[in-house]
C-alpha cells in the first residue's frame, strides 16, 4: 500500500485537471450519452476508466488510436486482448468487408468455417472445434458438455481466475476455506458453493483434494493467471493438474483467451500441455466478435454419444443451452480465417515478445532507480507490474497487492500523456504493429510517474 496518501491525492487532482482541460469534446459526447445510457456508456464497466468521463475514440489503426479531441494515443490496452492483432488489420478488414457484402449470417456454414477450424486444430493440437461469439460463451458450453458426459454437477475454478461472465468463476474462498461469492458478484443465480469448488493457483494438493470428492465434471483454468495480475505456473502445476484430472475422470479445460499472448498456440502448444478442451476468443477474428472451443476426438465423441444415443438425430440440440443464433456466423468465420492465416501468424510473435521485453525492462529500470517495492512479470507479448516486491504465487497474493487509488493515478497519468494501458490492472500488450518508439514513450512516462510518487 502506497503510504503518502496526501501526495497521491494532490497528484491525482492535478492529473484530473489536465484531463478536463485537454478533452472537452469527449466531455460533450459523454453529457449527450448520459441522456440515454446509464453512466453514459454502452456497458457499465466502462465507467471504471480513470477520469471524470471516458475517452471517445474516432479512429484506430495498428497500435494507435485518435480520440474525439484529436489526441493521438499509443494503445497498450488493445481492447484487453480483443485487438491484440492491432486495430483494423488489412487482411482481416478485407475478408470481413467482402463477407459482409455477400451476406453475414444464415444459420448455415460457409467454407471459411472449416478453414478456421483446421487452423485452430493445427495450433492447439485438439481435433474438433466449434464456434460462438465470445470466449465466455465457449466456456459455458464446454462446462455444459462436461456435465453432460460425466453426469457430475460441479466445476473446479482457480481462486481469482477470470473466464468472462461464467457464473461458476465468480467464487472465492473465505478465511475458513468455504466457497463464497466473490466481491462484486452481481446477482448470482445460485449460491456458488452449489456449483463450484475453488482451488488456489499452484496448489496441486488442493486440486487433488477437490477432485477426490467425485463431484467434479471439469476443471477450468487459465494456463497462467492474467486478470488479477500475471501469475505464472510453478514447474509441477500443469502436470499435477492434468494427472489429477485423469485420475478423477474429470475434464481439463484450458482457457487461452488471454494467454494466446504466449505464442500462436498459446501456452498449450508452447508448454506441451494436454487438455481435453481449449477455449479461445477475443482477438482471433481481427476485431469482430468470435469465440471458439476445441475438444479432443474422445471428448467430442462422448458428447455426441450422449446427445444422440440412438443415432436418431440431435432433436434437442437447438434448445439445449449450447449455441446462439449468431454463433458461427459467416462474418466471424471469415475474420478468424483471415486473422489466423495472415495476421496473427507465428512469424509476428518474436517481434511482439521483444517489444514486451523492452516494456518490462523500462518498468524494471524505474523500479530499480527509485527503490520501489514493486515487481514486473512478462508472459509472451504481455507484461504487468504489481504493487508487491516479489511475483505473486496465486490469485489471493496478487489481489492483496492491489491499491485502486494508486492504480487509477498511474493510469490517468499515462492517459494524459497519450498512452492507454489496460484498465483495472497494470498490464500492457503488444501487437504486431507496436514499435520500440511506442514502448519508449511508456518508459519515459512511467519513470515520470514513479518519480512523482517516490522522488
Amino acid at each position: 500500500m502506497y503510504q503518502d496518501r496526501a501526495r497521491l491525492t494532490r497528484l491525482w487532482e492535478a492529473e484530473l485537471a489536465a484531463f478536463r482541460a485537454a478533452r472537452p469534446e469527449s466531455a460533450r459526447l459523454h453529457r449527450a450519452a448520459e441522456e440515454v445510457m446509464p453512466g453514459g456508456v454502452p456497458m457499465l464497466w466502462m465507467e471504471k476508466w480513470p477520469g471524470p468521463w471516458p475517452v471517445y475514440v474516432t479512429e484506430a489503426k495498428g497500435a494507435r488510436f485518435r480520440c474525439a479531441d484529436g489526441i493521438d494515443h499509443v494503445d497498450l490496452c488493445l481492447g484487453d486482448t480483443g485487438a491484440m492483432v492491432g486495430h483494423a488489420p488489412e487482411a482481416s478488414v478485407r475478408a470481413i468487408a467482402e463477407r459482409l457484402a455477400q451476406g453475414s449470417t444464415f444459420m448455415l456454414p460457409t467454407e471459411d468455417a472449416a478453414a478456421a477450424a483446421h487452423e485452430l486444430a493445427g495450433r492447439f493440437g485438439l481435433e474438433r472445434w466449434q464456434f460462438t461469439l465470445s470466449a465466455t460463451d465457449a466456456n459455458r458450453h464446454v462446462l455444459r458438455y462436461a456435465r453432460l458426459v460425466t453426469g457430475r454437477p460441479k466445476v473446479v475454478v482457480i481462486d481469482y481466475s477470470y473466464h468472462g461472465t461464467v457464473d461458476e468463476a465468480y467464487a472465492t474462498l473465505d478465511a475458513d476455506g468455504r466457497v463464497i461469492p466473490r466481491r462484486g458478484n452481481i446477482g448470482p443465480p445460485v449460491d456458488p458453493a452449489l456449483t463450484t469448488i475453488v482451488v488456489p493457483f499452484n496448489d496441486v494438493p488442493a486440486m487433488r483434494a477437490a477432485l477426490a470428492t467425485g463431484e467434479v465434471a471439469a476443471v477450468l483454468v487459465e494456463p497462467a493467471m492474467t486478470n488479477i495480475g500475471i501469475v505464472l505456473p510453478e514447474p509441477d502445476w500443469h502436470e499435477g493438474v492434468a494427472r489429477a484430472c485423469r485420475d478423477a475422470g474429470s475434464y481439463l479445460v484450458i482457457d487461452e483467451t488471454h494467454t494466446l499472448c504466449a505464442g500462436p498456440g498459446g501456452m498449450t502448444a508452447r508448454d506441451g500441455l494436454r487438455p481435453d478442451a481449449v477455449v479461445v476468443g477475443k482477438t482471433i477474428a481481427g476485431g469482430v466478435p468470435a469465440g471458439a472451443w476445441g475438444m479432443t476426438t474422445t471428448f467430442a465423441d462422448a458428447v455426441r454419444a450422449k446427445l444422440d444415443p440412438d443415432g436418431e438425430g440431435l432433436e434437442d440440440i437447438d434448445v439445449g443451452g449450447v449455441g446462439g443464433t449468431l454463433a458461427g456466423n459467416a462474418v466471424s468465420m471469415a475474420g478468424i480465417r483471415a486473422t489466423l492465416a495472415e495476421v496473427l501468424t507465428p512469424e509476428v510473435y518474436p517481434g511482439m515478445i521483444a517489444r514486451a521485453a523492452e516494456w518490462t525492462a523500462g518498468v524494471q529500470a524505474a523500479i530499480d532507480e527509485f527503490g520501489v517495492p514493486w515487481q514486473v512479470t512478462q508472459l509472451g507479448c504481455r507484461a504487468e507490474y504489481s504493487f508487491r516486491p516479489t511475483p505473486p504465487r496465486d490469485g489471493r497474493e496478487a489481489a492483496e497487492a492491489d491499491d485502486f487509488a494508486l492504480q487509477q493515478y498511474l493510469h490517468l497519468h499515462s492517459l494524459n500523456r497519450g498512452i492507454l494501458v489496460t484498465p483495472f490492472h497494470n498490464m500492457a500488450l503488444m501487437s504486431p504493429a507496436t514499435t520500440s518508439a511506442d514502448v519508449e514513450r511508456h518508459t519515459v512516462a512511467f519513470r515520470e510517474a514513479v518519480a512523482s510518487l517516490f522522488g
